[in-house]
């Protein structure tokens, strides 16, 4: 039997173990202590204390989270012992991310792992704070993935408290102890370590709690805007799904450049540069709360920490809830209705400016997610984005399902159902195939041919034809817009390195080099996603660069260079007829729960 098939069968006989229990049976518990002491190292120092092993023991460390990529975690583990009682254990790494051991009783193993990566899809420890993805921090026994889990926290610094949605005794900021009901309930639940502000969303039941690390924010805007998102989505929705819930926010030099959010069961970790730029990524993140954590595609359950897990279903898990970010942000009042057609025509022009989006699908983009971690394939030529594609399949779905229910059901509706359906059942849902049965059931019509034609293959969407259906129209112009001429790449820590810069281009002739680390633009984090940063900028606006070469820092600044391609714009139609007028009301204020935005 090969090691792979050793691995597998290991995770079959967990999941068997964990569907057999029952409430009445014992539990293992398999304790995790972790010391921060000496942050400036960068290193956590865990001890794992594992009972009742009788035998052969597997430790594994996952080799991805939060990211669809392969990190390879373990690649940061240093000094792994085991032992049982006082006697030390052989040990025997079998595989990048394996070891194996033998033992009868109690078996402790420590190590330290090393994390200075800023932002919601790494860890880190330093002198300023510590985040911590449990997942890239902390070993597993695949056969026992079922069993309880008990954390402890040692050495903090002074003045240093903890949030997480982790359950802890009262009050739980204070307290240095955790528990969670498996290792995979464990692994969803980020922990913030440090000095940070502490508040509640007010007027939010249940409770809502916020730790904020950071500056250039101001307490009042970020309840405010959380406090609207919550309020909205949760009427959307028929309730809240969670009794507690987490946001973990690093505002400003608490971003350190890794912009995003991640989105857990209880809770979400968001990197924004400034409090302002927050309101778009928390609607995306708390949406996530049904759609992906309990409305989840069958093929991403259960989850596989040690090699890639491929779905088709991304269009709709990520896509559909931009969908519902953006429906959030116009219906509870935060963007106008200009900004939201805006926002819609931003993402049609991005579809159309890919050539890959006329061959790469929704689903096949939603497969090749795992490729992202390529910067050539992240390229107008090699992909679209499912985020984009699924943002604008969304819109499209949601008209044609009003278009023939006469603005009677929605994708409101399709939600709501697959939550009843579904997540409130605690089942996965078959990817595509559930989401387009859903949608016929809810508009008594077949979607059959849509699904074929626009998300499992590529043909060119039907912009015009079903934006009309809404009293909107669309039109494409010509633009001369910002160039940034040259490229980045995320190392393994984060930093934002000249992969390619273009000849003759004026950041070449500033003297920018393949090879440089980026530190900032005009005084700011590196943007992660730079096609969006370069499309608010215009030619010949001044780019100030903060770089490193050879260790040593240089500042570099140039002008924008310009080129001139397509854009869409979408706008009302004068001349629509009351059904479309009514369906162009649904979309920017939702029916038939969500009429009235929240004040």
């Amino acid at each position: 039997m090969s090691y792979r098939e050793l691995r597998h069968g290991m995770l079959r006989i967990a999941l068997l173990l964990a569907a057999a229990l029952t409430p009445g049976q014992a539990r293992a518990t398999v304790e995790y202590g972790v010391s921060l002491a000496h942050p400036s190292e960068h290193l956590f120092h865990v001890t794992m204390t594992i009972p009742d092993v009788h035998g052969e023991l597997i430790l594994e460390m996952p080799a991805w989270n939060a990211l669809y990529q392969i990190r390879d975690f373990s690649s940061r583990i240093q000094q792994l012992t085991v032992q049982c009682g006082r006697q030390s254990l052989a040990v025997e790494k079998v595989a990048k991310g394996t070891w194996r051991s033998h033992a009868e009783g109690t078996v402790t193993v420590r190590y330290a792992i090393f994390w200075d990566s800023p932002g919601p899809f790494s860890s880190q420890l330093n002198n300023e704070h510590a985040f911590l993805n449990p997942a890239m921090v902390f070993l597993y026994v695949p056969t026992r993935r079922a069993e309880d889990v008990s954390l402890s926290l040692a050495d903090l610094p002074t003045g240093w408290r903890i949030a997480t949605a982790l359950a802890a005794p009262e009050p739980a900021n204070a307290a240095a102890s955790f528990t969670a009901p498996s290792y995979d309930a464990f692994a969803d639940a980020p922990l913030e370590v440090g000095t940070f502000a502490e508040f509640r969303v007010p007027n939010i039941t249940p409770p809502i709690r916020v730790a904020v690390d950071g500056d250039n924010w101001r307490q009042s805007e970020v309840e405010s805007v959380l406090r609207k998102i919550a309020a909205y989505q949760l009427q959307l929705m028929n309730g809240a799904p969670f009794d507690r819930y987490l946001f973990i926010l690093h505002i400003g030099k608490g971003a350190a450049g890794a912009g995003g959010g991640m989105e857990h069961s209880f809770g979400a970790a968001i990197s924004t540069a400034s409090g302002p730029q927050l309101a778009a990524v928390a609607a995306h993140e708390f949406f996530h709360l049904w759609n992906v954590k309990r409305i989840r595609p069958a093929s991403l359950e259960p989850v596989d920490y040690g090699k890639e897990q491929y779905t088709r279903a991304l269009w709709f898990a990520e896509g559909v809830t931009s969908t519902y970010g953006s429906y959030t942000l116009v219906r509870s009042g935060m963007w106008s209705k200009q900004d939201f057609y805006s926002d819609l025509a931003e993402q049609i022009t991005e579809l159309e400016s890919r050539p890959a989006n006329r061959w790469q699908s929704a689903e096949q983009s939603s497969l090749d997610a795992w490729l992202e971690k390529y910067p050539y394939y992240n390229g107008p030529d090699f992909s679209v984005s499912y985020y984009t594609k699924g943002q604008v399949l969304g819109v499209l779905l949601d008209i044609l399902i009003r278009d023939r229910s006469n603005d009677e059901r929605s994708l409101d509706d399709v939600l709501r159902k697959m939550n009843d359906d579904f997540a409130k059942k605690n089942q996965p849902y078959r990817d595509s195939l559930d989401v387009r049965l859903t949608a016929e059931s809810v508009s008594g019509g077949s979607f059959e041919d849509f699904f074929r034609r626009y998300v499992a293959a590529a043909e060119p969407l039907p912009y015009a034809e079903i934006l009309g259906k809404a009293g909107l129209l669309l039109e494409k112009r010509e633009i001369t817009r910002a160039e940034l001429g040259f490229t980045v790449e995320r190392d393994l820590s984060g930093k934002a390195v000249v992969r390619a810069v273009v000849p003759g281009s004026p950041p070449e002739h500033s003297g920018l080099r393949a090879g440089d680390e980026v530190e900032s633009f005009n005084g700011e984090p590196v943007p992660r996603r730079l096609d969006g940063w370069i499309r608010s900028r215009r030619p010949g606006e001044v780019l100030r660069l903060e770089i490193r070469r050879d260790g040593q820092p240089s500042d570099l600044s140039f002008a924008l260079g310009g080129k001139t391609e397509d854009f869409f714009v979408v706008d009302e139609d004068a001349q629509a007829s009351p059904k479309a007028k009514a369906i162009r009301e649904g979309l920017l204020h939702g029916t038939p729960v969500a009429a009235a935005a929240v004040p």
